[in-house]
């Protein structure tokens, strides 16, 4: 891996264009100040702006529509229980009607799923690390293809639980794991947009699993399956078939590149070196101690577990909640595309805004709060205002979504150590799964079609998520007045 050249050392010459110079501490800290780096040296990199951009495109090319794609793979193959559970119900041929599920039955086997998911999340990231992103994120895809198709031979309640509990342990480490790896990538103001789209993979998932279920419903009865069956064994192929793609050209870490020059490798890391996480770099005990310990990690884990309500509800009830509108039918699989769509763009646009106005605390709180009044308004209108809700609902399911990319990119752009990196990401994410699981029981279906017990939780969730923003917000802006000189600077 590249090092700082000293004055003595000849130019590095390169098409990437790369000056190194030599700056004293003074400077180095005006050089450094927005990247607030961990530490200021006597030596400091500074990089040729043009070269950095073209870096950049190169590896937004590689890495972001591998990741996004393989979000949108696992997101889809997480929740399409839900499309299952009414697919053709007005047949008879439901998940829930064929394996004669009761409703609390159902929930167990989504209750066991982020169980698993809580469990493994942060030993999956460990193994990511120890056996490089490629090869572990490919054995993953491999399970959980597998898995998924093999719901499909599902004939009792028990089979479906344990199938699903696998499911949990394998998908578990996809994306902690592939956030976690944006670090080795990619400066603190350079990933919430980055995270942003791949997050809003899980949204246009909804709309493809939506639209894929309309279009699978017709398939109801072929060769003596239900739709259901189908919809398991047609949406678990991919993850199958791109585990091999994703072995051979998944990128690891910048340091080892094959697919950049030695000029670009040495950009590459040289460029994050103090503000982010090198892939080298290994997991101690003290690391582990002392991130364990960090008590303002805590606050931010507690955002997740309040986002992580209304993301898990609306992730496996919107088709029940669009059916309660009035949606009957295959209808119902339809009219869950369009919410999906528009969150896409809305978490988007947040993430981007987030990044660019260096706003993450109070985009992420912006992002609670609309969720929230959203969610009251839902809450609140009359239950016969079929259009009025499905309007509010799109609403609320837009920034329930939108609010991971600011919240995951605050977080990591204020962790200050690759053992931070390592153990922090799985755990914000694996601390979050009890959000989910609470999401998982607030929508009960006897309560259609106004579902107040899942709107209110949601309101008041997302309500104390924003206040907690804020406070975790002016934290940061007290101990950034009490920093001394040339000191690195919390990010807000």
């Amino acid at each position: 891996m590249a090092s700082a050249p000293s004055r003595r050392d000849p130019p590095l010459k390169s098409t990437a264009d790369i000056e190194m110079v030599t700056v004293s501490e003074k400077e180095a800290a005006v050089v450094h100040q927005y990247e607030a780096p961990e530490e200021t040296s006597s030596s400091s990199y500074c990089f040729n702006a043009d070269a950095e951009r073209r870096l950049l495109w190169k590896l937004d090319s590689r890495i972001l529509p591998a990741s996004m794609f393989i979000y949108l793979l696992c997101y889809v193959d997480r929740f399409n229980i839900g499309n299952a559970r009414i697919l053709n119900n007005d047949t008879g041929h439901s998940l829930v009607q064929t394996l004669q599920l009761t409703d609390r039955q159902y929930r167990i086997a989504l209750l066991v799923f982020f169980t698993a998911y809580a469990v493994f999340e942060t030993p999956s990231n460990y193994m990511l690390k120890k056996y490089k992103p490629s090869r572990w994120l490919a054995f993953l895809m491999l399970m959980w293809g597998i898995i998924t198709m093999t719901v499909a031979a599902t004939r009792n309640y028990g089979t479906l639980v344990a199938l699903r509990f696998l499911l949990g342990v394998f998908e578990a480490g996809l994306f902690p794991g592939i956030v976690y790896c944006l670090t080795f990538w990619y400066k603190p103001n350079e990933r919430a947009l980055r995270i942003a789209l791949i997050v809003g993979c899980a949204t246009l998932g909804g709309a493809f699993g939506g639209a894929l279920a309309y279009g699978v419903g017709h398939l109801d009865g072929v060769r003596g399956l239900e739709a259901w069956r189908w919809l398991f064994l047609i949406e678990g192929a991919p993850s199958c078939l791109c585990a091999l793609p994703v072995l051979f050209f998944f990128p690891d870490y910048p340091e080892s590149a094959p697919w950049l020059t030695p000029a670009e490798r040495a950009l590459a890391t040289g460029r994050i070196r103090g503000v982010a996480s090198l892939g080298h770099a290994a997991l101690t005990w003290a690391d582990a101690r002392a991130t364990l310990a960090d008590g303002r990690l805590y606050a931010h884990y507690a955002l997740a577990t309040a986002f992580s309500v209304g993301f898990a509800s609306l992730s496996q009830f919107t088709p029940t909640i669009v059916q309660g509108l009035g949606y009957a039918g295959l209808a119902a699989q339809l009219f869950t595309v369009p919410p999906y769509a528009v969150g896409f763009a809305v978490c988007v646009a947040v993430a981007w805004a987030a990044d660019r106005c260096e706003m993450r605390g109070l985009g992420t709180a912006l992002a609670f709060s609309v969720c929230a009044v959203a969610f009251l308004v839902e809450a609140v209108l009359p239950p016969d205002a079929s259009a009025a809700r499905y309007g509010v609902l799109c609403v609320a399911l837009s920034f329930a979504f939108a609010i991971s990319a600011p919240s995951l990119s605050w977080l990591t752009a204020n962790l200050r150590s690759t053992g931070a990196a390592t153990l922090a990401v799985p755990l914000d994410i694996s601390i979050s799964t009890i959000g989910q699981i609470v999401g998982t029981f607030i929508y009960k279906s006897s309560e259609a079609p106004a579902f107040p017990t899942g709107h209110y939780t949601n309101a008041g969730c997302m309500f104390a998520g924003a206040l907690l923003s804020l406070g975790l917000r002016a934290l940061y802006v007290r101990r950034n007045r009490a920093l001394g000189p040339g000191e690195p600077k919390w990010r807000l």
